[in-house]
């Protein structure tokens, strides 16, 4: 597993829909229907592009003309994790439920949880199977307003920034790799973490 820092062009910044197509770019030899990376907008600037923090199984192509590998790519060693480690972490994720359309009960319906009670509930629901909540801080984000296919959209974000105790390494591995909750090709759902205080 791979941590990069990712320059994106502005072009590709201005709709957030364009954000996980442009870090494709850095991997040309992964077939388009397989994504195995994740990645958080960690600032984003008009008119100046956006710096991206990546994870990936594989260290990313170093150069596209709009999309650019920043720092050398850090290989992260997830076996190193041990049963009882205390770890700082950061979540950016889109905290949601699922409901039926009242008119079309076939047809679900993602809403945002909006009280932070609810907000803490859903991170402990992810993390139950491996990790336990020390301290988190919960930050609303500005909502992401995006277009696809001609239609608009939006999606409401917040970042969990916290401590955590794993009590199942191989499972928190797991859900490291794969990330965390909906939204995945909008930068959300990267754990991230570290060590110290």
């Amino acid at each position: 597993m791979y941590l990069s820092k990712v320059q994106l062009d502005w072009k590709d910044t201005r709709n957030p829909y364009d954000w996980h197509r442009a870090l494709w770019r850095l991997f040309p030899e992964q077939p388009e229907e397989k994504r195995a990376f994740l990645f958080r907008v960690e600032q984003q600037r008009p008119g100046q592009g956006a710096l991206i923090l990546l994870q990936s199984p594989t260290a990313p192509y170093p150069y596209d003309a709009a999309t650019r590998v920043i720092a050398e790519p850090k290989r992260l060693d997830l076996s190193a994790m041990t049963e009882g480690l205390s770890l700082r972490f950061r979540l950016m994720a889109n905290v949601i439920k699922t409901i039926r359309d009242s008119e079309d009960t076939e047809r679900p319906i993602r809403v945002p949880l909006i009280k932070e009670e609810q907000q803490l509930e859903w991170l402990r629901r992810k993390l139950a199977d491996s990790a336990v909540i020390e301290a988190v801080t919960i930050t609303p984000n500005t909502p992401l307003f995006f277009r696809r296919k001609g239609q608009a959209g939006k999606l409401a974000t917040i970042t969990f920034d916290g401590r955590l105790r794993v009590f199942d390494p191989d499972g928190f591995q797991r859900l490291m790799e794969s990330g965390v909750g909906a939204a995945k090709s909008f930068g959300c759902g990267l754990l991230s973490v570290a060590r110290g205080a």
